[in-house]
């Protein structure tokens, strides 16, 4: 079934009745506003999400649900969009403490495969949505095709990139974060709940999340610009208590309102967000958390003269839980590809044109020892295929991961692709540009444009295109690379 024919079915099902609707008062208003999404796919099922909210911007952050009671929610899963076949069905409670939220964990569906599905409230049908299964572990498989998403600042709610992906034909989508942008006065749970409420009345995206699943991980400012650990931006002013507070609420915020298993609800300020998703023999998808574990950045956190403290050898990225979970699995792989998803750019990034070094200390290169290490071990270690995937810096590159940055001739262990922001502007743009000859490592630079990377993964090829915008709607497939199967460099495909 092609996208096009999709979009519109879904449209047409979400007014058709389901045959057997819930118990209960009828809600004020319709209460599927934000639309519904899937994700952590696996090869028997995956997860389905929605959330009661007839009024999403409502000031106590309850979305217009009574905030002492509890609903219920039917869903359906079919084998066709239609609806005659369904093969899972059950009932939720959308409960107030979560935001009025459902995640429901599917299983017991065909592996890889695509399903259609839907919820019904207070007599009110939701939009249908549809998501795919894994393939079976070991099983083969042909190819695997998904787009990388990143930083979509709150731009007036249109978002053209979403609307152009959601008629591509992909697999799922990998959200690198920056889901929301937090502000000023951005505190407490209802402030978040809003916010998220105010980014899905964006039509676009809800229709992507409808569209595919997503499998996402938040960056920084699902939380608070820059922040690392348990310190915020502007610490020790906001306080570390009081920023531990905010964490909370924002963890909880982003749980209520992304297709996550309820193994992820977080307990207080901690949220367990690096996790692995394999498909078949052909790939494996190691998501990891860069900012919960990692310690604060040295003073200067954007670009700045490198200070001393970003080369102390302690300094960790991803904590010693996480990195020894990150090399277990990838020694362990017998995937074809291994592919490595988290926020930042891993390569190093030198902005002074002149003798000396300046970098972003809010990126890998105010963690230069952790870096090494990573790089160390996919040298030595040689887990088949690693591409590492990133985002955050709001444009595309393609940079070749160097054993050692200030020789240009060092061994490549590594290529990296970062995404484009789906609507952040980059303003240092031109500061990249003249900085380009300092960094002979970096082979792309896509500058300030909005879109997204499609990726294409077969056995013995990786394809990135990056599809970007030119002006409002037009996409178009600005670069694209090739990484060839035991190649460690992307090669320009045209």
């Amino acid at each position: 079934m092609d996208r096009g024919r999709f979009l519109r079915a879904a449209g047409a099902l979400a007014l058709l009745p389901v045959l057997v609707r819930c118990g209960g008062e009828r809600l004020p208003d319709y209460p599927f506003r934000l639309g519904v999404a899937s994700g952590e796919p696996s090869p028997d099922g995956f997860v389905i999400w929605t959330r009661l909210a007839p009024d999403p911007l409502a000031p106590d952050g309850l979305g217009g649900m009574p905030e002492d009671a509890e609903h219920a929610v039917r869903w359906e899963v079919s084998e066709d969009e239609g609806f005659r076949r369904v093969v899972r069905a059950g009932r939720a409670e959308a409960r107030p403490e979560l935001g009025h939220s459902v995640h429901v964990e599917v299983g017991g569906l065909r592996s890889g495969r695509w399903y259609w599905y839907r919820f019904e409230a207070g007599g009110e049908v939701s939009p249908v949505g549809r998501a795919r299964t894994l393939p079976a572990p070991g099983e083969a498989v042909g190819s695997l095709s998904f787009a990388l998403a990143s930083c979509q600042d709150w731009a007036g709610g249109d978002y053209p990139a979403y609307r152009r992906m959601a008629g591509e034909e992909l697999d799922l989508v990998v959200h690198l974060g920056d889901y929301v942008y937090e502000e000023e006065d951005t505190r407490t749970l209802a402030d978040f709940r809003r916010l998220y409420g105010l980014y899905k009345s964006a039509p676009a995206l809800r229709e992507a999340h409808a569209a595919f699943p997503f499998v996402a991980v938040p960056d920084d400012h699902e939380v608070d610009n820059d922040w690392a650990g348990p310190y915020p931006e502007d610490y020790p002013e906001l306080g570390r208590e009081e920023f531990l507070r905010i964490r909370a609420a924002a963890f909880q915020a982003y749980y209520e309102h992304m297709p996550l298993r309820p193994s992820s609800l977080p307990r207080g300020p901690r949220m367990r967000l690096h996790r692995r998703l394999r498909f078949g023999g052909l790939a494996e998808l190691h998501l990891l958390d860069t900012r919960q574990h990692r310690d604060d950045q040295p003073t200067g956190r954007l670009i700045a003269p490198r200070r001393p403290e970003a080369l102390e050898p302690g300094r960790s990225m991803l904590g010693e839980e996480q990195r020894r979970w990150l090399f277990s699995g990838l020694r362990r792989s017998r995937a074809r590809w291994n592919l490595i998803a988290q926020q930042t750019m891993l390569a190093r990034y030198d902005y002074d044109t002149g003798p000396g070094v300046s970098v972003n200390h809010d990126q890998w290169d105010g963690y230069a020892a952790a870096r090494r290490r990573l790089l160390g071990f996919l040298r030595e270690r040689r887990p088949s295929g690693p591409v590492v995937l990133s985002g955050d810096w709001h444009a595309g590159f393609v940079n070749d991961l160097k054993a050692d940055f200030r020789d240009p001739a060092s061994q490549t262990v590594a290529p990296e692709i970062v995404t484009p922001s789906i609507s952040s502007g980059c303003p240092w743009a031109d500061r990249v540009e003249r900085a380009l000859g300092e960094n002979p490592h970096v082979k792309y630079f896509g500058g300030d444009r909005r879109g997204y990377v499609r990726c294409s993964l077969q056995e013995g090829l990786l394809r990135a295109d990056f599809r970007l915008l030119e002006g409002p709607e037009r996409m178009v497939t600005a670069s694209s690379w090739a990484v060839e199967a035991g190649s460690p460099e992307a090669r320009r495909a045209f």
